[in-house]
């Protein structure tokens, strides 16, 4: 059975193609990042934001910063679970969102990693304040107590 980091999560589920694995014989460390963003779109559409919402407000979120922690290799063929969570939303300009990818076959987390995105106006690129839609659209997870702490939790 699966150890998730948090509750709750929403899981997209990807078999890793041999047009991703590099000359070590494993998924490219860029391939992960394709992944969490797969995930991210996947979530954000099962909310009910999806692009033609972001269209229609002018809003959108770009990555500032992704982290990434890698602890074991992704091989060809193998099926994985990408989980993500929304971890922080400011309601006004950015938020965080939590990736956890597990190997399906064994339950074994192969990385762990967060990006920070920050909302801008799509017809200009530039930070705006989100639109109440994102606000309540996006939830984050009540603050943790002073006792628990959510794990590579970062204020920006």
């Amino acid at each position: 059975m699966t150890q998730w980091d948090y509750p709750q999560p929403f899981i997209s589920r990807i078999t890793v193609g041999d047009d991703v694995i590099d000359r070590m014989g494993h998924a490219n460390n860029t391939a992960y990042v394709q992944w969490f963003e797969v995930a991210a779109w996947a979530h954000t559409e099962a909310l009910g934001l999806g692009w033609a919402l972001y269209q229609r407000l002018n809003r959108g979120f770009v990555a500032r910063e992704t982290r990434i922690q890698y602890l074991r290799p992704a091989l060809a063929g193998e099926t994985l679970l990408v989980a993500t969570w929304i971890a922080r939303n400011d309601q006004r300009l950015s938020m965080t969102r939590h990736y956890q990818i597990v190997r399906e076959r064994d339950g074994e987390t192969l990385v762990r990693g967060d990006t920070d995105w920050v909302c801008v106006a799509l017809d200009s690129g530039k930070p705006k304040r989100m639109p109440e839609e994102f606000v309540r659209g996006y939830p984050a997870p009540e603050a943790p107590s002073s006792q628990q702490s959510l794990p590579q939790q970062q204020d920006t």
